[in-house]
């Protein structure tokens, strides 16, 4: 018998695994993201109640995905009875699709792009990368709607409010309706000018699940999955891109220390704590593979640069043993390429390495004048690793306590309230 316990566990799983599935086969019925993204909220909350009644259903992806396409389709009757009935005081407008205005040819428009883009997911992330949306809004919108993160995740992720977000995503969706963009997939000659949103999602999707922004894990698997398996298919499908190979690259050589990061009691290992042992040879081999064809083929972006400073921390024998000048250097490689504060603050770690605590604190105290990282919690809680490192155990007791009131993945809170007793205790 199936309890109401059961089920809602069911649903959690099946919403923290399913929803990119449902959704986008939903999309191709309802041809509206709206409307889609309400029919499969509406499958997943009738699921509450059916799975604790009749039983959970030996593939849940299917059961939600039928009656998330049955909600859409009674919808799209409904409205075409309503307009049928409607007097016809004047000729509608008819609708511009601005996509189509975009010089292709007969025999590109003779192609499916459903033949060309042949994962579903990656289909849907492909048309909400939508280039009459800002980058900020495509971002949101897909993590939201497509990746399934909450509000305050993708917040956490773009470092802004969760107010802020949440206006960004309503937004986003009037624009699309205001402005009529169609659901549509994009042509194979569209996919080069919606690349570099496509892989910020998957990107940022990979770092949600690598280091959860909330929750009782460190990580989420089945989002470092996603975006591995998302990675792979994007390379085979635009194998030619460097950039997609620089994805590849880092997701790879980042994810080869998944079993290393917790310890069996769940608590984060620091790298230098880790067994290098244990991480992913073939991962780390396939990635350096794909870092070096890259360098060797020209100017590197951003993506082969993160791939090649985490492939640097790899290939160390020990932590100590790591090439801290060279990861400065590629550092300072990507900040001229991407002057993002969140690449100017990680550098300030093989910077304290390399040239010693006090000039990386003196450069994590600049970035605090940066509005971007104010809720950041990594300023503080490197701040405050400087600071235990320089001795100055008061002022590192503080730093922890911002940084344990900024984060909320339990595993990452546990760590830095550990830290801060420590330096609690070397006060008295």
């Amino acid at each position: 018998m199936t309890t109401a316990t059961d089920a809602r566990r069911a649903v959690a799983d099946a919403h923290r695994r399913e929803w990119a599935f449902v959704l986008a086969a939903t999309v191709r019925v309802a041809r509206d993201l709206d409307l889609a993204e309400e029919c499969v909220q509406e499958a997943y909350v009738a699921a509450m109640t059916t799975w604790e009644r009749d039983g959970i259903p030996g593939n849940p992806a299917a059961w939600l995905t039928t009656a998330a396409k049955r909600r859409a389709m009674d919808a799209i009757r409904r409205e075409r009875t309503f307009r049928s009935k409607l007097p016809l005081l004047m000729e509608p407008e008819e609708a511009v699709d601005d996509l189509d205005l975009d010089g292709s040819t007969d025999q590109e428009k003779a192609v499916d792009p459903e033949d060309v883009v042949p994962d579903e997911r990656l289909r849907l992330i492909f048309t909400c990368c939508h280039p009459a949306l800002a980058r900020e809004a495509q971002l949101a919108l897909t993590l939201r709607l497509v990746c399934g993160l909450p509000t305050p995740d993708v917040a956490r992720a773009l470092l802004v409010s969760e107010q802020t977000m949440a206006a960004r995503i309503t937004r986003a969706k009037k624009k699309i309706s205001t402005a009529r963009i169609p659901y549509r997939v994009p042509r194979p000659a569209e996919l080069p000018d919606r690349l570099a949103a496509v892989l910020g999602v998957l990107h940022l999707l990979f770092t949600a699940g690598h280091t959860a922004p909330s929750g009782p894990t460190l990580m989420r698997t089945d989002l470092t999955d996603r975006a591995l398996h998302l990675a792979r298919t994007l390379r085979d499908l635009m194998p030619d891109e460097p950039e997609v190979r620089g994805l590849l690259a880092l997701l790879l050589v980042t994810d080869a220390r998944r079993a290393t990061r917790t310890g069996a009691d769940g608590r984060l290992l620091r790298l230098e704590e880790q067994d290098r042992s244990l991480w992913d040879r073939a991962a780390l081999a396939e990635a350096h593979a794909l870092i070096v064809a890259g360098l060797r083929g020209g100017r590197a972006g951003r993506y082969l640069l993160q791939a090649a400073i985490a492939s640097l921390y790899a290939e160390a024998p020990t932590y100590e043993e790591t090439d801290w000048p060279q990861i400065v250097t590629l550092y300072d490689r990507l900040l001229s390429l991407w002057p993002s504060p969140v690449v100017a603050l990680n550098r300030t770690v093989p910077v304290s390495m390399a040239l010693g605590p006090a000039i990386a604190l003196a450069q994590v105290e600049a970035l605090e004048q940066d509005d971007r990282l104010a809720r950041y919690q990594y300023l503080p809680a490197i701040k405050a690793d400087l600071l235990r490192r320089l001795g100055r155990t008061s002022e590192a007791a503080a730093a922890y306590r911002r940084a344990v009131l900024l984060t909320d993945n339990e595993a990452e809170r546990t760590f830095l309230t550990e830290r801060l007793a420590d330096q609690e205790t070397s006060r008295t």
